[in-house]
C-alpha cells in the first residue's frame, strides 16, 4: 500500500493521539487532543473526519467515546507498537525518567565526533523537552552504550529529540 502523506497538523494531530491512546488505552476525546497540542477542538474534529477516511483513526460513539488510532495509523507514523518494550534509562535535566520509552536511537555524523548528533525517538510525547536540556540515556541493553549531551532539536510531531552528544561511552570486552 502507498504510504500516505499527512499535513503537518494532521501528523501533530495523530501522534498526540496515540500518545495519549498508550496512555490510558483507552478512546481519546478529542478535547483532550486539542488540549494537549493547544488546538481547538472543532479542529481537531474537523481534521479527525479526514484521518477516518484515510482509516487511520476510528470513531467510537458513546459517553466514553472518541477516538482510537488503528494499525494503519501506526504503520503511517512509522511506529512499530513493542510487545515488551526494553528499558532505557534516560535522565533528563539530571533526573531520572520512569515514563518515558525510547522506541530508536539514530547516530548521525559519528564519523565527525565533535558535531555527532543522536536523534531518540520516544515512545511517548516529547512535549517536556526543550532545547538546551541536558539529557543521558543509557546503557542500552546489548552494547551499554552510554549517551549525554544536550538536547539540540524537539520534533513534536514524530517524538523525536535531536542530541548534540557530548560524551558516547562503551565498555571494551
Amino acid at each position: 500500500m502507498p504510504s500516505i502523506e499527512l499535513t503537518e497538523s494532521q501528523k501533530t494531530i495523530l501522534q498526540e493521539l496515540v500518545d495519549l491512546y498508550r496512555e490510558s488505552e483507552n478512546a481519546v476525546k478529542g478535547e483532550a487532543i486539542a488540549e494537549q497540542i493547544d488546538r481547538n477542538a472543532g479542529t481537531i474534529r474537523n481534521q479527525m473526519q479526514s484521518l477516518k477516511a484515510l482509516q487511520l483513526v476510528e470513531g467510537v460513539p458513546g459517553p466514553k467515546g472518541g477516538y482510537k488510532p488503528t494499525a494503519e495509523a501506526y504503520n503511517t507514523l512509522d511506529i512499530e507498537e513493542m510487545d515488551e518494550p526494553v528499558s532505557i534509562p534516560l535522565s533528563h535535566n539530571g533526573k531520572p525518567i520512569d515514563e518515558q520509552v525510547i522506541q530508536e536511537i539514530n547516530l548521525m555524523s559519528v564519523h565527525h565526533p565533535e558535531r555527532c548528533r543522536a536523534e531518540l525517538r520516544m515512545q511517548g510525547s516529547v512535549r517536556d523537552f526543550y532545547e538546551g536540556d541536558s539529557i543521558t540515556v543509557g546503557p542500552t541493553p546489548k552494547s551499554n552504550l552510554v549517551i549525554t549531551g544536550t538536547i539540540d532539536g524537539v520534533v513534536d510531531s514524530d517524538n523525536k529529540l535531536i542530541i548534540k552528544t557530548e560524551t558516547m561511552e562503551a565498555p571494551v570486552n
